[in-house]
């Protein structure tokens, strides 16, 4: 090996070790707690397991980005962490944990729209899904899903940004108006669920970028993400393995395309193309993503326990 070779080598280490927290404290609990939560799965109803599986990779991912995110912020409080790990839905450690961070400001017109779209989820819940008849379970429960992403991305999530940031603490929302995503690149690295986009690029894509190169690497952050989504939609509903991972993997190819010269020719990142291009491969899809097998199995009965059915 010669000796720039061994010099990107030593790097890609230390991008390694930096993104991933490299220390097995950092990351053991990703791998411990979705397989107690599997374990147990025999005494779990399909939406119990779910919503295990979810808190269980949730918290895990919650304490390694914590534990990472310590190592970079110099002076974490015990009171900030314990803000972030219980009371902050984000994944982006550094910018929360961190003191001299000037935090977004707060708009009166964003609190208002966080507060009616939780209110029109909640209509929705409790509201539009018992007007379905019970031979469309479909219907039901995809209009739940609907209410359940209303009540918590777009609502309770962007309250509790609202209230961390009035306090002095930047929390950046976890959703910022994906409908406005002008191109597939936006959409995913901006706009929807910026905690996926934040542990992609720190966990998966800087760390590979210099083996593989950085289109692979996406391509190997989506796949991983469609791998996750199986477990927690597939497994619960006992059918439909491998389709979010189609859909995931889907997401990457396209925004492959949306990035290559072809793509940049046919406007595919910008301007109406752009935005319809960004619609029609992450909407239309969608039934991979919540396949029929995890609305009637998983969301139905989770909508019943809730009282909405």
């Amino acid at each position: 090996m010669t000796g720039p070779d061994i010099a990107l080598e030593m790097a890609s280490q230390r991008d390694g070790q930096r993104f991933t927290g490299g220390h097995p404290v950092g990351w053991l609990p990703l791998i411990l707690l979705p397989a107690a939560v599997l374990i147990s799965g025999r005494l779990l109803t399909p939406w119990a397991l779910m919503w295990g599986l979810a808190i269980a990779i949730y918290g895990a991912l919650k304490w390694m980005t914590w534990w990472r995110g310590r190592g970079i912020v110099p002076q974490v409080s015990l009171r900030r962490s314990l803000a972030y790990l219980f009371l902050w839905p984000g994944m982006d450690a550094p910018n929360f944990l961190d003191v001299r961070r000037t935090p977004t400001p707060v708009t009166r017109a964003e609190l208002v729209r966080a507060v009616t779209t939780t209110v029109l989820g909640l209509f929705l819940l409790f509201g539009a899904v018992r007007m379905v008849p019970s031979s469309l379970p479909l219907v039901a429960g995809w209009i739940g899903l609907f209410s359940l992403i209303f009540i918590l991305h777009f609502g309770s999530f962007r309250l509790v940004s609202i209230w961390w940031r009035w306090l002095g603490i930047e929390a950046v929302p976890v959703m910022r108006a994906p409908v406005a995503a002008a191109s597939l690149g936006e959409f995913w690295g901006a706009r929807w669920n910026t905690a996926f986009h934040v542990l992609a690029r720190d966990y998966m894509v800087r760390p590979l970028r210099r083996r593989i190169g950085v289109p692979a690497a996406m391509l190997v952050a989506f796949v991983g993400s469609g791998l996750v989504h199986d477990l927690v939609i597939s497994v619960p509903a006992g059918a439909g393995y491998g389709l979010p991972t189609a859909y995931f993997s889907l997401q990457g190819l396209a925004l492959l395309l949306e990035r290559a010269p072809v793509g940049r020719r046919l406007g595919l990142g910008r301007g109406l193309r752009g935005r319809l291009f960004a619609i029609a491969v992450t909407a239309l899809p969608a039934f991979w993503l919540f396949h029929p097998a995890f609305v009637v199995n998983v969301v139905v009965p989770f909508l019943r326990a809730l009282g909405a059915r």
